[in-house]
């Protein structure tokens, strides 16, 4: 079966924003000959408060024997990335439309945010940032678990204009102050802890490791917000008196550090703050954030990616990749901590005007089946996950998935590493029903989306292929 060419579904095919390789192809064709107009077709979609100057709509240079090595997209534009994610959308009429379904940690532990009501707390959020001083060009570092609280605090940031950096909340101490000094952080935003299945992890302690570190390289953050989340309803150990979609800071946890000069609540600092803020118009070229590599190479690198390019390829690869379309409902596991979150979790579907489900847990906690619970719970259209992930759930029985229906999936599709032959096929065959086409996406931290992939509604794939020969 490893030699088997695998064909589109021709019901998916038919609807698929790309049905075909010729229409492919010719889009293809375009992009290259022609990218202006084929990026500026696309860019029509958004808002620009400034229209970008035709003649200067991308630039580049990459012979060092000329200059500096540069690449500039959309000159003379200016946008908010959180306007066009969010405003656009309640402007349009979808302001009721779930933005994020959010799965805790336990499965009794969930919760739900609409378009509006995520338009309302980012500006919110955006005013706190505003009252601790924090102004466009300022990094603003997070260091939290897969919570409604996390885009909330990046798209705030975007909507003044200040650069965040996100850093995995699974990094130790001395990770964190490596990335806080290098971005030069003036805020710090936590949550108080997370649970990992049966596992607790005390993230504003390791946060207080960090600023003592830092500290002690001669530099201080002036603030640091803490979400109060170890009073959800996510204690494996025994049950807390949470509130579903909020976080309540009413009981003191005595385990976890304090500093009363430095640290504030965030519910304490949301509370009186305006649910409206007028956005930063910021250039094109702008910063939007900064993403460190893992550092597995050597020192970490910190990536920057600016405004309009990055927004409009989050947006356009989202879009064919995992052929979206109103309705669905997309689920990608990743952590917001790394560029497949910032780009498939937060900014792509967003920017599509998207349903997810935003998920804290892990794919073995309660049981072995999280994943596939979760995706008959929500009826999920999309699944995207990690080869690693796929390995480790192909050991057990395969009665955990199919146990569940999953006859809502049409789209599978893989990130991280290439996905071999055998989990291509059990991928396909057991949680697919042999219907779903496979995207197996490949793109780094420095592109910040897809580069390679087949798409769903055209590629014929062979299992395990990495790219495709077609």
């Amino acid at each position: 079966m490893a030699d088997k060419i695998y064909y589109p579904n021709p019901e998916l095919a038919k609807r698929s924003h790309c049905s075909s390789m010729e229409q492919y192809r010719e889009m293809h064709k375009k992009s290259v000959e022609d990218p202006v107009k084929f990026w500026g077709e696309i860019a029509k979609e958004f808002y620009w408060e400034t229209p970008a100057i035709e003649d200067k709509y991308f630039s580049y240079n990459f012979d060092v024997n000329k200059g500096d090595v540069f690449i500039k997209w959309m000159e003379g534009a200016s946008t908010n990335i959180s306007f066009n994610l969010l405003d656009k959308a309640v402007k349009s009429g979808h302001g009721d439309k779930i933005a994020f379904y959010w799965e805790g940690n336990d499965p009794e532990d969930y919760s739900r945010l609409t378009y509006k009501k995520l338009l309302e707390e980012t500006c919110r959020f955006a005013n706190v940032l505003k009252s601790k001083g924090v102004t466009k060009g300022d990094r603003v570092v997070i260091y939290m678990p897969n919570i409604l609280e996390q885009p909330i605090a990046m798209l705030a940031c975007t909507r003044i204009g200040a650069v965040h950096s996100v850093v995995f909340a699974g990094y130790s101490s001395d990770s964190l102050a490596e990335r806080i000094l290098d971005s030069k952080a003036k805020i710090l935003i936590t949550a108080d802890g997370v649970w990992r299945g049966e596992k607790l992890l005390l993230l504003k302690n390791i946060c207080d490791e960090a600023l003592e570190k830092v500290k002690k390289q001669g530099y201080q953050i002036e603030c640091c917000v803490v979400v109060s989340h170890l009073r959800r309803l996510n204690n494996p150990q025994g049950k807390m008196n949470g509130v579903n979609g909020t976080s309540n800071g009413d009981a003191e946890l005595t385990n976890v550090s304090w500093d009363n000069d430095r640290d504030v609540w965030w519910h304490d600092e949301m509370e009186d703050a305006e649910p409206s803020c007028y956005p930063v118009w910021l250039a094109a070229e702008d910063p939007l954030f900064i993403l460190y590599t893992s550092g597995s190479t050597g020192k970490p690198k910190g990536l920057l990616h600016t405004t309009a390019g990055y927004m409009i390829f989050a947006a356009t690869t989202f879009k064919y990749v995992f052929d979206y379309h109103p309705g669905d409902v997309y689920f990608c596991t990743a952590d917001i901590g790394w560029i497949t979150g910032h780009t498939y979790v937060v900014y792509g579907p967003l920017a599509c005007g998207a349903t997810s489900v935003l998920f804290e847990g892990i794919p073995f906690y309660p049981d072995k089946d999280r994943f596939w619970s979760v995706v008959d719970k929500y009826k999920v259209t999309q699944f995207y996950t990690a080869p690693t992930a796929i390995r480790s759930l192909m050991k057990f029985s395969d009665d955990y998935v199919t146990r569940h229906s999953l006859s809502s999936l049409k789209v599978l599709a893989s990130v991280g590493e290439p996905i071999n032959t055998e989990a291509w096929l059990w991928y396909y065959n057991i949680v697919g029903h042999g219907k779903c086409s496979i995207s197996d996406t490949f793109f780094q931290t420095e592109t910040g989306g897809h580069v390679i992939t087949p798409l769903p509604g055209c590629t014929p794939m062979k299992p395990g292929s990495a790219v495709n020969d077609f």
